[in-house]
C-alpha cells in the first residue's frame, strides 16, 4: 500500500552521485582488461607452434598423439578462459560504474583468483608471451582493485541505491 510522504508531498527523488575519478579510472582499466583478454585470445591462436615447443620441452617423453592432445587442451582452455575473462571484465566494469558494492567485492575475489592463476601459470608449461600476458592482466586487475578500494571511492559504493 502506498502512503504519501509526510506533509502531503511525494518523497523527494534521490539523485545518485556521479562516480568519483578513482572509480571511473578503475572502470577504464576493466575495459582495458577486456581488450587485453581479446588480444590474448588472438595471441593464443597465433602462437600454437610455441605451445607445442613448450610442452615438448617440459616433457620430451610425450608421444605425438599425447603432444597433440595437450596442445589442443591448452589452446581450448586459453580460448574459454579468454571468452569468460572478457565477459567478467565487462560485467565488473558495468556493475562497478553503477556503484554496486557487491561488484567491488566480486571484483576483488576475481582478482585473488587471477593472482592464483598467475602463480599456477608459472608452474606449468608456458610461453614467455603467455607469462607477459598474464602479468599484464594481473597488473591491470591490481590497479583497478586499488582504485575501487580507495578512500574517495567508498562513499560512492555506500550511496543510496536508486
Amino acid at each position: 500500500m502506498y502512503q504519501a510522504y509526510p506533509g502531503g508531498a511525494q518523497m523527494p527523488e534521490q539523485q545518485r552521485p556521479a562516480p568519483p575519478q578513482s572509480v571511473l579510472t578503475a572502470v577504464k582499466l576493466m575495459y582495458a582488461g577486456a581488450a587485453v583478454s581479446v588480444l590474448g585470445l588472438i595471441i593464443s591462436l597465433a602462437t600454437v607452434g610455441s605451445v607445442k615447443s613448450a610442452i615438448r620441452s617440459a616433457d620430451p617423453t610425450y608421444t605425438s598423439s599425447q603432444l597433440h592432445a595437450a596442445e589442443v587442451l591448452i589452446i581450448t582452455v586459453a580460448v574459454i578462459e579468454a571468452l569468460v575473462g572478457v565477459g567478467l571484465w565487462l560485467w565488473m566494469a558495468w556493475a562497478n560504474k553503477r556503484g554496486r558494492n557487491w561488484a567491488r567485492i566480486v571484483a576483488t575475489v576475481l582478482f585473488a583468483l587471477n593472482t592464483l592463476g598467475l602463480v599456477l601459470n608459472l608452474a606449468r608449461p608456458h610461453t614467455i608471451i603467455g607469462t607477459v600476458y598474464s602479468t599484464v592482466l594481473w597488473l591491470i586487475g591490481l590497479s583497478a582493485i586499488i582504485l575501487l578500494w580507495r578512500k574517495e571511492s567508498s562513499p560512492y559504493f555506500a550511496a543510496p541505491k536508486i
